[in-house]
């Protein structure tokens, strides 16, 4: 057993791998601005895509999943997996709530995925491929996120991980906490799609 204060390395090391706002560097980079003045005003992939610059949205997402996956690895290296999980558990904090950004960061939907592919990889896949289904059937980005992350935690039971299934129950609730706006907004029909109709005329 690890004793709480063993905890606090990995936690912080995750955290400030988290904050860092790639989006927003990304975008400014590129002589776009500020992304947190487009679309949601989020700095992840989703919001990067509204300014039509699809390269610069992928790069996004490969850095965002990079953010959750890194602390994973660095952390599993030589200890135990729960150190990595909670490590990038706190990297998806730092990804919402970055301190270079007064708190104020993405969902963590690709970080939250990073995790899994570093720490259980078909339980990555499995999430990315129903974020997919959900977001292609229905084009609604907040939906997909909020379905495909509720699934992990059955994932890990059905791996019998259940030392770890706290990690996963608590990513599901920050999402659910960060989606807040996107669920109401959902109910009443107004959440915008992620492919308007005239995307394909």
């Amino acid at each position: 057993m690890f004793q709480s204060y063993e905890y606090l390395f990995p936690l912080v090391i995750g955290y400030l791998i988290g904050s860092v706002p790639f989006g927003l560097i990304i975008t400014r980079a590129a002589g776009l601005g500020d992304i947190r003045k487009i679309g949601s005003g989020n700095i992840g992939a989703t919001n990067v895509l509204r300014t039509g610059q699809k390269f610069l949205a992928v790069f996004t997402l490969f850095f965002d999943i990079l953010k959750g996956s890194a602390p994973v690895l660095l952390f599993s290296a030589n200890s135990n997996l729960e150190f990595g999980l909670v490590a990038g558990a706190s990297a998806v904090f730092g990804h919402n709530f970055p301190i270079w950004l007064k708190f104020k960061g993405g969902k963590g939907v690709a970080t939250t995925i990073g995790i899994y592919l570093a720490a259980f990889w078909p339980v990555g896949i499995a999430t990315c491929v129903a974020w997919m289904l959900v977001a292609v059937t229905f084009r609604y980005s907040s939906l997909a996120a909020l379905v495909s992350l509720s699934l992990p935690p059955l994932y890990f039971c059905w791996l019998e991980k259940y030392g770890a299934l706290w990690i996963p129950l608590i990513l599901v609730a920050l999402s659910f906490f960060r989606h807040s706006g996107n669920i109401k907004r959902l109910a009443t029909g107004k959440e915008p799609k992620l492919f308007p109709k005239k995307d394909y005329e």
